[in-house]
């Protein structure tokens, strides 16, 4: 490996809605950039740290027991003031003034965003990292956080399934996918749900009867339909009631899991491949890689422009919707 002799000072931030395994990528940022005798510096609560100089030095032991917190200890904001130019400007007079030529981005679509613009405009390297539980960014078989909220979904849905059986009830549990259904299909896999409500397919409150018809001649007596927020049918007390007016013996409840999916220690999976894309990111700055999102893809660490990481979308794999309506019979 080539150093790229312009590297010596990076930046790291965190940005936008925290997720399971930020810190880990962080510590991994740090530690690798310790590694190459690079200068690292963290910037508190996203691009408002940049525009205010709310910085810190950080080495080695700066990033000490934090692999397995949830969350972020440079914490996290979307920042108004960063989509103005003049917030954009005085971001980049503080990068010049500690002398960061290269930024670190972790977070989602609108913190990568932020990244092409300022580059665009200032010319400082950027790299982002993926830190999202929803898994919808183009470039990356997983995001950072999406394995560690799945398991918690997953672990949610079982606790209300015993309850479920214990009382013949039927449960709609709305999990996070504001614009993705990948942790609904999956948990509503691993859990045995009977349906599964996703943004991404065309569902009719009269499929959903169907199912339930097919689920009573079948002697189901207990029933859980996994809902992700984004669900285009509608809000998912609206649905239940939808259900109640199509089946009054049923008894039905709702369980909206909400923001306890974003936090928590990571799984291994998520520690792991934060840890990759930290070095990677690295790496890839001292290679000359710029404007480039690092993902994992069959396993490798892979590159891919910002602006396509933006633009595209991760989409559910269609086998995953055809084994979850076998598996519901």
């Amino acid at each position: 490996m080539t150093e790229h002799s312009s590297i010596k000072t990076i930046g790291v931030l965190t940005s936008g809605g925290d997720a399971p395994g930020m810190n880990a990528a962080l510590r991994a940022v740090v530690r690798t950039a310790a590694y190459f005798g690079l200068d690292c510096f963290g910037i508190r609560e996203g691009y408002n740290g940049l525009i205010q100089n709310d910085v810190l030095k950080m080495g080695p032991r700066s990033v000490k027991n934090i692999i397995h917190r949830g969350g972020t200890i440079l914490k996290s904001a979307r920042s108004e003031e960063f989509r103005t130019k003049a917030g954009r400007q005085k971001a980049y007079d503080n990068c010049k003034a500690l002398g960061i030529d290269s930024l670190i981005c972790i977070g989602g679509d609108g913190t990568f965003h932020g990244a092409k613009v300022f580059y665009e405009e200032f010319g400082i390297r950027v790299m982002g990292i993926p830190g999202t539980i929803d898994n919808d960014i183009f470039g990356t078989d997983q995001t950072i956080g999406y394995d560690t909220a799945l398991n918690t979904a997953m672990e949610a849905i079982d606790k209300i399934r015993d309850t479920a059986t214990s009382h013949n009830r039927v449960f709609f549990v709305e999990v996070m996918g504001r614009d993705a259904g990948f942790i609904a299909l999956n948990s509503g896999i691993a859990t045995g749900a009977i349906d599964i409500l996703i943004p991404e397919r065309k569902d009719s409150i009269e499929d959903l009867f169907a199912t339930f018809e097919k689920a009573e001649k079948a002697g189901k007596t207990a029933s859980i339909v996994v809902v992700a927020e984004g669900e285009e049918l509608g809000n998912i007390y609206d649905i239940a009631k939808a259900t109640k007016n199509g089946f009054p013996e049923f008894d039905i409840r709702v369980a909206v899991l909400g923001h306890i999916q974003r936090g928590g220690s990571p799984s291994c999976a998520d520690r792991v491949l934060a840890s990759r894309l930290g070095y990677g990111a690295i790496v890839g700055l001292m290679k000359g890689e710029n404007a480039v999102m690092t993902g994992m893809i069959s396993n490798k660490i892979a590159y891919t422009p910002i602006e396509e990481a933006i633009k595209k979308h991760n989409e559910i794999d269609k086998d995953l919707l055809k084994i979850s309506e076998i598996l519901a019979l």
